[in-house]
């Protein structure tokens, strides 16, 4: 029985961390990504600086998914080791905590970014995409 909590409290933890990832990017991460692509008319200097923000806020991303994949390991060896709500679990949960955390601030940085790089005229359209996918359940 303590084994089979441990599994279920292991696959929760790498399931949270997945809904996390899976959120950035939703449906509604790619709505904005088509506006600011597809739906504006970028100037050439625009879309050179976007391309240059995605770049590097992609790796910046993938480099917090990759931590986010390892605080799920170590949660689940603390689980493992544990069998129930002990120190470990708890540091490594807050460890998981902190990396999604991160990685929502990088992403508001990265939404803040992207919304300078428009005009006056353009960032109605974009704050209205932005509010949608942060309002907006996940499909």
């Amino acid at each position: 029985m303590v084994a089979l909590v441990a599994f279920v409290a292991a696959v929760a933890g790498v399931l949270a961390g997945r809904a996390i990832n899976d959120r950035q990017g939703s449906s509604h991460g790619n709505e904005l990504h088509a506006l600011l692509h597809d739906g504006m008319a970028l100037s050439d200097d625009q879309r050179r600086r976007l391309d240059a923000l995605e770049t590097d806020f992609a790796g910046r991303r993938g480099a917090l998914q990759a931590q986010m994949r390892a605080d799920n390991a170590a949660l689940s060896a603390a689980i493992a080791a544990e069998h129930g709500e002990g120190p470990r679990v708890a540091a490594a949960v807050d460890a998981c905590h902190r990396t999604m955390g991160t990685l929502q601030k990088a992403t508001l940085a990265h939404v803040f970014a992207m919304r300078r790089l428009l005009r006056p005229d353009q960032l109605p359209a974009f704050d209205r995409a932005v509010d949608r996918a942060l309002t907006q359940p996940t499909q």
